[in-house]
């Protein structure tokens, strides 16, 4: 799993898991996005934010659509040699041999 400062995903409290879920399953998203999708509040939406960043999971971008709020989007994984990490391709439950 996800690892940085020695502090893992399974070591934040339920509402981090939750919005690492929401941004993991619906991609970048603004601070309200989340709070919408969620169903928490936006002290709580900013509080797991704020754990998401510090252990560099989640990276800020600026919104250009409005420039007074945040894009919200999970980091991606790097690979030993810098470069992203490529998925393997998935198969389709329909097609699968």
């Amino acid at each position: 799993m996800v690892e940085t400062d020695g502090e893992e995903i399974e070591d934040l409290p339920p509402s981090a898991k939750l919005v690492f879920k929401v941004l993991e399953y619906d991609g970048p998203l603004t601070q309200k996005q989340i709070v919408e999708e969620s169903m928490l509040s936006a002290r709580t939406v900013r509080y797991a934010l704020e754990r998401l960043e510090g252990i560099g999971i989640v990276d800020e971008d600026i919104y250009f659509a409005d420039a007074r709020q945040s894009l919200y989007r999970l980091q991606e994984p790097v690979a030993a040699d810098g470069n992203g990490v490529e998925e393997s391709p998935k198969k389709d439950a329909c097609c699968a041999e």
